[in-house]
């Protein structure tokens, strides 16, 4: 796994910002940003942790997800979640955009961590199958 710095006036790295939401958070919000943060890492090794837009962010050649925390919700925003199979149905929030596909945990919610697993190396394959397209043409 690899971290990206959030930005020189923090001088924090991206994994020190996530600890610190996580910590700030506290209670079930923080252990469920946690829970997330671990299953997500365990499914891809090679993710890059990031801060932006003041969430944690993890990528792979490309976005994968947000980890949004709002008072009755932590949210998982796919950045591309409307191109990935979802056999078990996780995505419960943002079902009709045309691009992303949310996963909204409550209080008490449990995770399916091999399905959220899933999810996460389907996302990290077709950001891998999409990496560079388009961007270089071969003329005849």
């Amino acid at each position: 796994m690899s971290t990206k710095k959030s930005g020189p006036e923090t001088g924090a790295s991206a994994s020190q910002l996530i600890d610190a939401r996580i910590e700030e958070l506290g209670g079930w919000r923080g252990q469920t940003l946690g829970r997330l943060r671990a299953l997500i890492k365990e499914a891809d090794p090679d993710v890059v942790e990031e801060w932006k837009w003041s969430v944690p962010v993890w990528s792979h050649d490309g976005l994968i997800c947000t980890g949004e925390s709002y008072k009755s919700v932590v949210k998982m925003t796919f950045a591309k979640g409307a191109a990935l199979q979802d056999p078990t149905g996780l995505f419960n929030s943002s079902l009709e955009g045309n691009t992303r596909r949310a996963i909204d945990l409550h209080e008490g919610d449990e995770i399916d961590g091999a399905a959220l697993q899933a999810l996460v190396r389907a996302a990290v394959a077709l950001n891998r199958s999409t990496a560079g397209s388009g961007s270089k043409r071969r003329r005849g």
